[in-house]
């Protein structure tokens, strides 16, 4: 998870994370090139004598100043819509979970179980026990299997919400009425966090999704543990 004067994105869980921060750094690399080559350009025509007369009329540089940005531009265009398709592709998920948005809690049901359903509430303050995240931690955290793809249907029961867990890189509206899907692979166990982020009201910023990750045989026991429960 994040931490205090952290520079950067989270590190990353899934694949899908991992090549939006390939993408970051690829487009900050040429973000800053042209930030080098512009900050040249301002000093060198303010500290030079322009003294060539040929400077006010060059066909040449201005095919290079309309055809470079048009390279840049692909060089970003590319591999950005590479990782939008990777994104968008669902392909014969494990385990299929329905996340619906309340004020201000997150339910979670799944749909491959038959009774295997719990809403998850932001544990308070004075509840909080040694090395739990205040504002973070849930009651009931959505537990998934490792290395499995897992679809996640997004839907809220009252006004917009937003599931989003950045070490994932995820973040799908949740809207009344709709039903948006997406999905993901995780590549290490851990507990993984994030929040609402859609301003759906007063207790906005007290509504966190915990993600905790398992092996296979770890989320068969909880599973069997949560059916009897229920």
């Amino acid at each position: 998870m994040a931490h205090p004067t952290q520079l950067g994105l989270q590190d990353a869980a899934s694949p899908v994370m991992e090549e939006l921060l390939h993408f970051h750094d690829h487009a900050l690399m040429i973000v800053f090139l042209i930030s080098t080559l512009v900050l040249y350009i301002i000093v060198a025509m303010v500290s030079t004598k322009l003294t060539n007369k040929y400077i006010l009329d060059s066909q040449e540089i201005e095919i290079i100043w309309t055809v470079l940005p048009a390279v840049i531009l692909i060089l970003i265009a590319l591999p950005s819509l590479r990782i939008l398709y990777l994104m968008d592709e669902i392909n014969d998920p494990h385990i299929t979970i329905k996340a619906m948005g309340h004020q201000w809690y997150w339910s979670y049901e799944y749909t491959d179980y038959e009774d295997l359903g719990f809403d998850s509430y932001m544990i308070p303050t004075q509840d909080l026990t040694p090395g739990q995240f205040r504002l973070l931690e849930a009651d009931h955290r959505m537990v998934v299997p490792l290395d499995s793809p897992v679809r996640v249907l997004v839907s809220a029961e009252d006004v917009l919400h937003s599931w989003a867990v950045p070490a994932l890189g995820i973040k799908m509206d949740a809207v009344p009425g709709r039903l948006n899907q997406t999905a993901f692979i995780t590549s290490r166990p851990g507990v993984f966090y994030g929040q609402c982020s859609e301003i759906c009201g007063a207790n906005h910023s007290f509504m966190p999704i915990v993600v905790e990750v398992v092996p296979l045989e770890h989320f068969e026991n909880w599973s069997s543990l949560m059916l009897e429960d229920a």
